[in-house]
């Protein structure tokens, strides 16, 4: 939808993680940025750091392919905070001080200036056939679906008939297009056509080439779509939206508490609230599990963060669930028929003494350090930036958090699919799992603190097959949290014990996505989240385990 863009930067730390990513989509584009150096009025502003940015940024547009017209950019120095920018540092500076000391009124000129000499005025002639490529949608509860983007050539009223032409299949965020371009996804009649201004919408009749709208009356067209005139045949050239990189399950919560907390808790309802999801989180795909029933669907997203959010979201709507633990999705090379798994970068700035620990962490999950800076970061901390399988950083912002004290900053950016790594030599200990469905008590579970960490407190309901605790050892035992303390006519000799118990360690979704392993569930409710076995019954998991064993002999 633009023909320009801001190359935002602190001109004290430089290009971060996400800067690499959204300058890549402009420069493919065709972009020309203009880069902003933010945040002039700190005080550890010098020319001299101002000119490593530069020089940082530079090498940062060559190494993604650049072409010579994007490298010459222009450089802003501004001070959002306070509302002035110039093209010269000293200038800049100078601009802050008066502002802080007399308090006038701001001036952006500058950006302006550069905004108007170095963005070209949108392509596209309104006597050419129309032709729009969606980039955002959206849903009205009065108008149904919304397609938005900017009109690239024609116009069109409401009421002109009009098709959705498909650019590429969603996926291939590598760069290459799949599906078959051209082919017609539907044809429709345009009802009504919106634009915003000030964040307010408003009707319209007629929009033109150069015009950004919304437009409603069809309902399948999606982002890297082309909505055109019906003699049209070619799309407009697209940008191919980055592929899923994990997926989990989501079901029906079956186990002896479902039912009790929530409002949504048929198979049904959670369909429709994913599928409802998908038509506008493009980065989102839905499927029905074949041995599901009617009851589990696959989710496919970009990583842990983008489902735990709708995990969440679900949650605070009044949703019941049981989440399978997150798997990667996996790729087949097509000409040498290696598995490919996804890679993403990660970068990570630490304190000096904390770096050698998140290298080692790092390195166990099969992560490869491509650069490290001492003294790069904020506040002279350590950048390091690593390449690592997308598997091997499920759970692993709280093991980074624990590593650095909580004091670390962590990225993480899709780089693309590469060659399976090898198995990770992460290995988790085994669960405490209970055998009696009822309420906890003080004297069972001081007697299974020693067996390892206690995940529920006293007076708390379980049920058989639910996960309570991380046992000591690798092996996982059953146990019964419920066992009462049997009383008897005789008078002790003494006062009565008093147990005391450690608090129990309460997981958070992000924490319960990153802890389960593939034979477990993890129960999401409004008010709690459980962990459990996929399989409740004891006696049928012993039997599972045997007729695996035996198969694998």
């Amino acid at each position: 939808m633009v023909d320009g863009c801001l190359l935002l930067v602190d001109c004290i730390e430089g290009p971060m993680a996400q800067t690499k990513f959204v300058l890549g989509k402009a420069l493919r584009k065709g972009l020309r940025p203009i880069v902003v150096l933010n945040k002039v009025d700190r005080p550890a502003v010098t020319e001299r750091g101002c000119a490593e940015v530069e020089s940082k940024l530079f090498d940062l547009f060559a190494a993604m392919g650049a072409c010579d017209e994007q490298l010459d950019f222009a450089v802003v120095y501004a001070s959002a905070r306070a509302g002035v920018c110039s093209d010269d540092l000293a200038a800049a500076r100078e601009l802050c001080r008066l502002r802080e000391s007399t308090g006038g009124a701001g001036d952006m000129s500058a950006l302006l200036d550069a905004l108007r000499e170095r963005t070209p005025p949108p392509p596209g002639s309104r006597a050419d056939p129309f032709r729009l490529l969606v980039s955002m949608i959206e849903h009205d509860p009065f108008v149904g679906r919304l397609v938005t983007g900017r009109v690239a050539s024609g116009e069109v009223k409401v009421g002109d008939r009009v098709k959705a032409l498909t650019a590429a299949a969603a996926g291939g965020g590598d760069g290459a297009a799949s599906g078959t371009p051209g082919a017609a996804k539907e044809t429709g009649r345009v009802t009504k056509l919106f634009t915003s201004r000030g964040g307010v919408r408003h009707p319209l009749d007629v929009a033109a080439a150069g015009d950004i709208v919304s437009v409603a009356g069809l309902s399948g067209a999606t982002v890297t779509d082309t909505v055109c005139d019906l003699a049209v045949t070619e799309p407009l050239p697209a940008t191919p939206i980055d592929p899923p990189t994990l997926r989990m399950t989501f079901g029906v919560n079956d186990s002896s508490l479902g039912g009790r907390e929530g409002k949504s808790l048929t198979g049904r309802q959670i369909w429709d609230r994913l599928v409802a999801e998908a038509e506008t989180n493009v980065a989102l795909r839905v499927l029905q599990c074949a041995d599901g029933g009617g009851d589990r669907f696959e989710v496919q997203g970009r990583g842990e963060l983008h489902l735990g959010v709708l995990i969440e979201t679900m949650r605070r709507e009044k949703f019941e669930l049981s989440i399978s633990p997150p798997a990667v999705l996996f790729r087949q090379c097509e000409t040498t028929g290696r598995r490919l798994e996804p890679i993403e970068e990660l970068t990570c700035e630490v304190e000096e003494t904390h770096s050698g620990g998140v290298i080692e962490a790092i390195v166990q999950r099969k992560g490869e350090m491509t650069d490290m800076a001492i003294g790069a970061g904020e506040g002279g901390r350590t950048r390091m930036t690593f390449t690592c399988p997308s598997r091997g950083l499920i759970g692993f912002r709280q093991v980074f958090i624990n590593e650095t004290r909580g004091t670390g900053t962590l990225t993480r950016a899709f780089h693309g699919y590469e060659p399976h790594r090898g198995p990770t030599d992460r290995v988790r200990k085994g669960a405490i799992v209970s055998v009696a469905t009822g309420v906890t008590t003080s004297y069972a579970l001081g007697q299974l603190e020693a067996r390892g960490t206690l995940f529920v407190g006293p007076k708390t309901e379980v049920y058989e097959g639910m996960i309570i605790g991380e046992h000591s050892r690798e092996e996982t035992i059953e146990v019964n949290p419920c066992k009462e303390k049997k009383l008897t006519n005789m008078r002790a000799s003494g006062a009565e014990e008093q147990v005391r118990l450690t608090p129990p360690r309460l997981m958070s979704l992000e924490e319960a996505i990153g802890y389960v392993q593939a034979d477990e569930l993890i129960e999401v409710t409004p008010t709690a989240i459980r962990l459990r076995k996929a399989e409740l019954n004891s006696s049928m998991r012993k039997s599972n385990a045997r007729k695996a064993a035996k198969s694998a002999d």
